[in-house]
């Protein structure tokens, strides 16, 4: 698949297109690239999106250097995307990027119908010193991420898992930076932005997650409010456990007990997320 670049204050960014539908745009998580949706892209072109994968400023094929890596920068290089390939779209955060999309939707709602947040981190975490020293070691070196990229599965790994996180190792060098700046932290907190966001949400958090030790919890903190007008259709989205890597994170792909998955974007053609077809537009959030 070509990769295409759009050119950004400071950079380029990479990302690839695959299918044709309504368009859905992927982010990846801390150290991640592009690839890390490479399971669940195929899903969403059966299902009749097109996908575009972004490799993440200063990660996989995008510049490696930045002067800055915060959530509101990579949600404008989400909504370069957006504008090159022609929107609206709606666009997917893993992990840190789920901070992003929230940017993204907020400041430019004419180009975004719908965000999707997994492994949200709502409050920022606070380790103990030994985990920080232990953290400052990881996010320095490739290899150290390697070694913690493995923890992340605990509920099964894919085939293709060993030689994705070798190329990914490899693909680190001198871009540890960038990792260790998606995830700074930074004001505003994406929170403080989440009352701007009008588009649908949908939260996916995985159960077997190690990142969240209470998933049902919403993991760290509460959810902040959100300025969506309910309706009827609206459903509540339980922890379920994980069946598919996506993005760095383990994310459910059943139906939701009780209600029903969300269609990628209001005002779409009756598309199918993870290939199965919804019975209507529904805003999803985490249940206690």
């Amino acid at each position: 698949m070509r990769t295409s670049q759009v050119e950004r204050d400071g950079g380029t960014i990479a990302y690839e297109v695959h299918g044709e539908g309504p368009l859905v745009v992927l982010a990846h998580g801390m150290g991640e690239n592009r690839r890390s949706f490479r399971h669940l892209i195929p899903l969403l072109v059966e299902a009749g999106y097109r996908v575009a994968s972004v490799d993440v400023r200063g990660h996989g094929d995008s510049s490696a250097h930045w002067p800055s890596y915060a959530p509101a920068e990579v949600g404008s290089d989400l909504l370069a995307v957006v504008r090159t390939l022609g929107g609206p779209a709606t666009l997917v955060g893993s992990s840190s990027s789920a901070a992003a999309v929230v940017f993204a939707a907020g400041d430019a709602p004419e180009l975004v119908n719908g965000i999707v947040q997994i492994g949200a981190l709502v409050a920022q975490p606070r380790p103990n010193p030994a985990m920080r020293l232990a953290q400052a070691a990881v996010l320095r070196s490739p290899r150290l991420f390697g070694l913690f990229h493995r923890t992340l599965f605990p509920g099964g790994r894919p085939a293709d898992d060993a030689a994705y996180r070798k190329e990914l190792v490899a693909g680190l060098r001198g871009r540890m930076a960038a990792v260790r700046g998606v995830i700074a932290p930074v004001a505003p907190h994406w929170t403080a932005r989440a009352a701007d966001v009008r588009q649908p949400v949908l939260v996916l958090m995985g159960a077997k997650d190690p990142d969240f030790a209470d998933p049902g919890g919403r993991g760290s903190g509460r959810p902040p409010p959100l300025r969506h007008r309910r309706s009827p259709h609206d459903r509540r989205l339980r922890p379920l456990p994980a069946r598919r890597p996506a993005g760095g994170h383990r994310c459910p792909a059943r139906r939701v007990p009780g209600g029903d998955h969300a269609w990628l974007g209001p005002g779409s053609p009756r598309r199918r997320w993870s290939a199965r077809r919804p019975a209507s537009p529904t805003r999803s959030v985490t249940s206690g």
